[in-house]
């Protein structure tokens, strides 16, 4: 009984890939096969750095534009302005989704196809996800 409680939670595990699927999104399939032997656009960690980035910093600089917009909205149109927030809060979090199962299906690709990924990569991607599960958790 107790075995069948764990393959049941098991099934029903969220990843990533999960959150960032919808209905209106491009065959991300395509994309992803194309740039499995790429490496992922990102900064990585090193000990001068600090940890390492989510997003790229000019998709940063634009998100934190736009934040600066809705904020200063606020004075005159608050109610708009919350609604914005709640918008620009949904795309982040989708394109955080987006970018965790890029790089999952990226490592998959290269496993299915028989490929060794290196320890490296593995270790920056444990990394990536630590960052920001210890984010979340004291945000």
């Amino acid at each position: 009984m107790e075995r069948e409680n764990e393959k049941e939670n098991e099934d029903e595990s969220l990843t990533t890939a999960d959150l960032a699927a919808s209905a209106d999104r491009v065959d991300e399939a395509e994309r992803i096969d194309q740039s499995a032997t790429e490496a992922p656009d990102r900064e990585v960690a090193t000990p001068e750095s600090g940890p390492p980035t989510l997003l790229p910093a000019e998709e940063r600089e634009s998100l934190t534009s736009r934040w600066e917009s809705v904020q200063t909205a606020f004075v005159d149109e608050p109610r708009r302005s919350v609604t914005e927030a709640d918008q620009l809060v949904a795309d982040v979090m989708s394109r955080l989704a987006d970018t965790f199962a890029q790089e999952r299906s990226r490592l998959e690709a290269l496993w299915d196809r028989g490929d060794e990924v290196s320890t490296e990569d593995l270790r920056v991607a444990l990394q990536r996800y630590r960052e920001f599960f210890q984010r979340l958790l004291t945000a």
